[in-house]
């Protein structure tokens, strides 16, 4: 029953959800059929699937899929030309970040700090062979506890400031000044982030530092993770931003680059399986995320993989993977509520969700600042961006209202379905 359910809920996909759905099967070996609903896209159409593409962190892996297929003739001679130019502003800000990342990791190591880094370029090659085609927003270091400090002090010194922090994570903002829309995400010289992960050792847990592997980085040997450690957490990322209200496809796709990279290797498989052996929450969110991606863009994972991941999803989450994978994968930002359904049936398997539902459906705080005031600010300046943050304001609670309204309505229908699961 519920497999008919599921097959309705994707063929009932809306025009604008079909043709994002088109991007990504683009990713698909050998191409599937669907490609052809790019095809004479109105003006509209194009501008609303740019801007998906563009918050999706997909537009520039888009250009590069449609260039490697020889099918750059979908995209009208505009359209190319923007993503064109997206790539190039995209190349030399990665280039920058590539400069930075590089000239930090160079004083940590002169100050012989122990770290390692986290996502973004410790995900090249592997998921990542292209950086130029990233939309990576900031830097990640894991650090030592007995090193924060020092790290601190050499991020501050370089001229980031500390925005927030709490027992786990420090985040830091540098060139804030600069109002940064969504047509400016690819050029150099915007905000600029980073992020220091504490490492807490707890007795009898071993110490991720104390296994890090040295990668050749752009004249630095970067200290990443071991490859279980790095697969790992790239998974359980991934699986933490599908239990947000939207979150970038991009992720998906390299979550897949990287499975189907390891596909055969069957040694690397069992590793992984002794090395989350005793954490079945840990192999749930395994299989939750395989299970996700297998919905949208069809079989990928090894049986080496899934048979102790996806074997181990409750019944009532594979159902709603069945149910709203199309829709939360595909989700305009800001995306919907519905990963609260999820995250309540996860909770029988011990999962419990950082925040009450009733939290995240009525928030009691305003939105965080989105530009923040400078020194010498004008009061041009200072009226514009009070404009912005009002408009953020009211931005995010149409959102609450909508997504309000709708995740009550589809509750009561996902009572239903669980009732018919079992029946």
């Amino acid at each position: 029953m519920h497999s008919t359910r599921a097959n309705s809920a994707s063929n009932s996909l809306s025009r604008a959800l079909q043709l994002r759905e088109a991007v990504l099967l683009l990713f698909c070996d050998p191409l599937r059929i669907e490609y052809v609903r790019l095809l004479h896209l109105s003006r509209k159409e194009w501008t609303d699937l740019l801007r998906w593409l563009d918050t999706s962190g997909l537009a520039l892996y888009f250009l590069d899929r449609l260039k490697e297929l020889d099918l750059l003739e979908l995209l009208p001679p505009a359209v190319l030309v923007r993503l064109q130019q997206n790539l190039a502003d995209n190349t030399e800000r990665m280039d920058e970040m590539i400069v930075e990342s590089t000239a930090i990791q160079r004083r940590f190591q002169e100050a012989r700090l122990s770290y390692s880094v986290l996502k973004g370029f410790s995900l090249w090659p592997i998921s990542v062979p292209k950086l130029e085609l990233r939309s990576q927003l900031d830097l990640d270091f894991l650090v030592a506890d007995e090193s924060v400090n020092e790290a601190r002090r050499i991020l501050e010194d370089v001229g980031y400031r500390l925005d927030a922090q709490d027992s786990k994570n420090l985040d830091f903002k540098a060139n804030e000044g600069r109002a940064c829309s969504l047509k400016d995400i690819y050029k150099a010289g915007m905000t600029r982030s980073a992020e220091l992960h504490l490492e807490h050792v707890f007795a009898g847990r071993p110490s991720l530092l104390s296994r890090t592997q040295e990668l050749s980085f752009h004249g630095v040997y970067m200290p990443v993770l071991p490859p279980v450690d790095l697969f790992l957490g790239q998974a359980l990322h991934f699986f933490k931003h599908v239990c947000l209200p939207f979150w970038r496809a991009a992720h998906m796709i390299e979550f897949r680059r990287h499975v189907i990279a390891r596909h055969d290797d069957a040694a690397f498989w069992n590793e992984l399986k002794q090395h989350v052996a005793g954490h079945p929450q840990t192999c749930i969110r395994l299989g939750v995320s395989i299970l996700l991606v297998t919905r949208v863009m069809g079989q990928f994972a090894p049986e080496a993989l899934t048979s102790w991941t996806v074997d181990q999803v409750p019944a009532t989450a594979k159902l709603w993977v069945d149910l709203y994978a199309h829709r939360s994968v595909l989700a305009a930002c800001p995306g919907s509520k519905l990963y609260l359904l999820l995250e309540k049936e996860l909770e029988g398997a011990g999962m419990a969700p950082k925040r009450s539902s009733w939290l995240v459906l009525v928030p009691r705080r305003l939105p965080p600042f989105i530009v923040h005031a400078v020194a010498g600010e004008t009061l041009a300046a200072r009226m514009n961006r009070y404009c912005r943050q009002l408009h953020f304001i009211v931005f995010r609670l149409r959102f609450h209202l909508l997504e309000g309204v709708r995740y009550l309505f589809e509750s009561i229908l996902w009572r239903q379905y669980r009732n018919e699961l079992s029946q």
